[in-house]
Parts: C-alpha cells; structure tokens; sequence
C-alpha cells in the first residue's frame, strides 16, 4: 500500500519497478466518490421507506374512496369528473406499484424486466398526473376567462378524448425512452444520457406544467379578487377559495420542485470529485423521490376540493338548499 510519500520498490521477480504516487490513492478516491457508486446513508433509507408506508396506506384509502364518490355518489359526467377520475387513476396506479418499488429500491435490484416495468409505470402514472392537474386548472381558467367561447371546446366527451391522447404519448415516449436507458441497478441514475435530453425532459415534465399552473393561478387569483371588492356577502367562500388555489400551487411544487432541481445537481457533479457534494446529492435524490411519490395522496387536495361535486357528495346535505347555492355560486366562477 502506498504512503503518502512516493517510493519505489524492486519486484523479486525481475528489475521491474513499480513507483506508488501520492496521486495514486487520490484517483481511487474520486472513483469511489462516483455519483453511481455511492450508497445512500441507512438513516436517509429508513426515512424514505417510512414516508413509502404513509404514502400507500394513506394513498390507498384516498384514491379509493375517490373512486367510490366518483362513481357511485356522482352521476352527472362533467369535464372535472374526467379529469378527476384519470388522475385519481394514475395515483392509484403508482399507490399499487409502490410497494415492488420499495422493496427493488431497497434490495438495490438489478435492472431486469420486473424493474423495467415498474420504473415505466412509476413514470408513466407520475407524467400524466402532473398534466392531468394542468388540465383541471386549464379548463377552469377558460371557464373563468372565456366562458362563452369555452363552451365550444369544453365537453366530458372532449376531456376523456385528451386524456386518451395524454397516456398514449407519454406510454409511447416512456417506452421509447426506457429502450435506450443505460443503468445497472433499479431505479438507478443513468449517466449516459446526453445533458439536452435531460433538459428538454426537464422543461416538459416539470416547466411547461409549472408555467401553465401558475399563469392559471394567477388568473383564477384576480377574478376572485375582482369578486372580493363587489361581492362583501361572499367574502368567507371567496377567501377560502384563494386559500385553496394557493395550496394547489404550494403542493405541485412541494412535490416536484427538490426533484428536478436535484436532477440538475446530478448535472454539476458528473464532473466533480468533491465527495461530500455528491453523498448529499444521493441522500437527497433519494429522499426528492418519495416526496414526489407522496403527491398521490396530496392530490386528494386537487380533486377534493377543485370539484364543487366531490365537496357536496361528501360534506353537504341535500336539506342545506341556501348554503349549496352560495358554495355553487362562487365555485361557478372559481371552479
């Protein structure tokens, strides 16, 4: 083993010499230092799983009595239920692929065709409900802004078309993509794929919606504000309303803010050899994944309360005729 001091030896078995370097251990230093190769902090694990174990316990009761309002309570088919019930779909379908995925994540699986599928569905389901949610606040905005117009182009029929469209390209694009996926282990970062591609994914999977979801916050903000100074009897219900656009918004980027931003932290330590940055960009990587993971119940936030049918399939009673119109009137223009 070579000391810090360079020095030369003499094999026995001829006049070959063999010369240790101080940079020598330094290189098998920073190659244990790859981003790839370093194991996730046990602590940092048992956190992760236990935020995996609320997630499908809690996940698996909202999503199921999603199901049961949507289709048993509500009959009336709006363009809100369809959106609804597909992204109530897409969290129940990651809700029962969680459990294989923590248990390939934490045996740390080699990438065979179990863990090919599982890491399809995974991204399949978490893409469209991150466009899904994009959708319900599209359609409400135009709802809001150009209600006329609006109902050119807004029907449940429309709605079921779109989401048809919306899980045929991103199970085509997951497919394609995961053919020319490069990664030894489950759920593993791959380094091979070009930085571009990386970045194009980035904007559409995370900035579009984002951008989309905030432009129509904004709006849906400022006609419940207009609605604030005409309307002092409404002040409670509009108040609430503002509370939960804003909540909406908090929980998308919540979710899938730290996930993507650490993506591009993997971009800057490809090429570093600084070990301390890279153990805390795979401990944290880890730990972005679950939190992303947990927004199938934090939906229930979306489709609870954005749906004026859910709230009155739940909460309100048939006899409470007064209350139910002042709720439908605010939530006709917020919702």
């Amino acid at each position: 083993m070579c000391s810090s001091l360079s020095r030369t030896s003499v094999s026995s078995f001829g006049s070959q010499t063999i010369t240790c370097h101080p940079h020598t251990r330094t290189m098998n230093e920073s190659k244990s230092c790859n981003l790839t190769d370093i194991q996730v902090n046990p602590h940092v694990r048992l956190i992760e799983f236990a935020i995996y174990i609320l997630t499908f316990f809690f996940g698996a009761i909202f999503n199921v009595l999603a199901l049961w309002v949507f289709f048993c309570k509500i009959k009336k088919w709006t363009e809100t239920k369809v959106y609804a019930i597909n992204l109530v779909f897409a969290d129940f379908f990651v809700i029962c692929i969680l459990p294989f995925m923590a248990y390939l994540i934490w045996k740390n699986s080699v990438r065979d065709e179990l863990c090919q599928f599982i890491e399809a569905m995974y991204f399949i389901n978490m893409v469209v409900s991150i466009y899904v949610i994009s959708f319900i606040f599209i359609d409400r905005y135009l709802g809001i802004k150009h209600p006329l117009k609006a109902r050119a182009f807004r029907s449940p029929s429309k709605a079921a078309l779109l989401c048809g469209l919306l899980w045929l390209a991103v199970t085509t694009g997951t497919i394609l993509n995961f053919q020319q996926r490069y990664a030894d282990f489950c759920f593993q970062y791959d380094t091979s794929k070009p930085t571009a591609l990386i970045l194009l994914s980035i904007f559409f999977i995370f900035t579009l919606p984002l951008a989309t979801l905030t432009f129509c916050s904004i709006e849906i903000i400022r006609n419940l504000k207009k609605q604030l100074k005409t309307n002092a009897l409404e002040e409670k219900s509009i108040q609430k309303a503002l509370y939960i656009i804003y909540a909406n918004l908090v929980v998308f980027l919540l979710c899938f803010l730290p996930s993507h931003l650490i993506v591009i932290a993997r971009l800057v330590t490809e090429h570093t050899e600084t070990c301390s940055f890279n153990h805390f960009v795979k401990n944290f990587s880890s730990m972005t994944r679950c939190i992303a993971t947990s927004n199938c119940c934090l939906d229930s936030i979306c489709y609870y309360f954005v749906t004026k049918e859910f709230q009155e399939a739940i909460l309100l009673p048939k006899s409470s005729t007064a209350k139910t119109t002042q709720t439908r009137s605010v939530q006709t223009h917020v919702y």
